[in-house]
C-alpha cells in the first residue's frame, strides 16, 4: 500500500458509473468522507458518459440477437480507463462474481487501489468482462438495479479497515467477522430501561470478566445465528467450550408491557 501523509497508509478507489452524483454524495459523508479528509483515502468518481461523443451520450444500446432491456456498452468503459488511467484490480460488480465477504473486503484493503465497474441495464457488453476487468465480485443473490449500491457497500466495507480511517482500531478488532463470529452484544446507559437492565458483569469493573463475557456472548451469538461460522473455523476449542459453561445463554427477556404499547400519547 503507497504511503499517505506522514507515512499514513493511502488507499486509491475508482468507480466507474452513470449516476456519479449517487456514488459521489456518498463518499463525502460519514467514515469515508472522513478519511478522504484526512488524505488516507483518495475515492475517484468517473462518469461513463464524459468520453462519449455522440449528441445523446449514448451509454447503452440494444442486445445483438435481440431481448428485452438495454446492454451497457462496452466503448464507453475502454476509454474511461484508457483516459483515467484508474488502479488495479478492475472489479466488475455483478451476480457471477466471488461473493463479497469480510475476507475479501480484508484483501482489497491491504491493496494500494482498485477500481468498481458499476453495471445497469440488462448487463454489461461481455468484452468488458472478458477482455478488461481484472475479477468480478457479488454483494449476493439478488437482483439491484445497477451496482451503484453494490460499490457503495464494497467502498464502506473496505476503507473502515484502512489504518487511519477510524478513530478506534479496536473496533475494526472486535467487531463481526472480524475473527469468525458475530460481535457480542453492545449496551449503553441508562443500565435500566422499562425494566430491562444491563448485564450485571458489564457494571462490574472487572475488566478480565467482562472480555471473557464477550467472548462468549460471541460465541453464543454466532452459534445460534451463523453455525456455518463456527463450522468454517473448525469447531470450538476447549477454552471456548469453558467460556460458553462459564457464562450460560440468558433467556431472552420478557417485555414488561403488551407489544407496542409505548405509554400515553402514543
Amino acid at each position: 500500500m503507497a504511503p499517505g501523509p506522514a507515512g499514513i497508509p493511502h488507499l486509491r478507489i475508482d468507480v466507474l458509473t452513470i449516476f456519479p452524483d449517487l456514488v459521489g454524495h456518498f463518499a463525502e459523508a460519514s467514515i469515508v468522507g472522513r478519511g478522504r479528509q484526512r488524505g488516507v483515502l483518495d475515492v475517484r468518481v468517473h462518469d461513463l458518459r464524459s468520453v462519449t461523443t455522440d449528441p445523446h451520450r449514448s451509454v447503452d444500446d440494444a442486445p445483438f440477437g435481440g431481448g428485452a432491456g438495454m446492454v451497457l456498452m462496452a466503448e464507453p468503459i475502454f476509454a474511461t480507463v484508457e483516459a483515467v488511467e484508474p488502479p488495479r484490480p478492475i472489479l466488475l460488480l455483478g451476480p457471477a462474481g466471488r461473493r463479497f465477504d469480510h475476507d475479501v473486503a480484508v484483501e482489497l484493503a491491504a491493496t494500494s487501489g482498485f477500481t468498481l465497474v458499476c453495471g445497469r441495464y440488462e448487463g454489461i457488453d461481455d468484452r468488458v468482462r472478458r477482455h478488461l476487468a481484472d475479477d468480478e465480485l457479488s454483494i449476493g443473490d439478488f437482483v439491484l438495479a445497477g451496482g451503484e449500491v453494490a460499490a457503495m457497500a464494497v467502498i464502506e466495507a473496505v476503507v473502515r479497515l484502512v489504518p487511519g480511517v477510524l478513530g478506534n482500531t479496536a473496533s475494526v478488532e472486535e467487531e463481526s467477522f472480524a475473527a469468525g463470529l458475530l460481535e457480542y452484544p453492545q449496551y449503553t446507559r441508562p443500565a435500566e430501561l422499562r425494566g430491562w437492565s444491563v448485564p450485571e458483569v458489564l457494571l462490574s469493573g472487572d475488566h478480565g470478566r467482562i472480555s471473557r463475557w464477550r467472548r462468549a456472548q460471541a460465541l453464543h451469538r454466532t452459534l445460534g445465528s451463523r453455525p456455518d461460522l463456527v463450522r468454517a473455523r473448525g469447531g470450538l476449542d476447549d477454552a471456548e467450550l469453558a467460556l460458553l459453561a462459564e457464562f450460560p445463554l440468558d433467556p431472552p427477556a420478557q417485555p414488561t408491557r403488551p407489544p407496542g404499547d409505548v405509554g400515553e400519547g402514543a
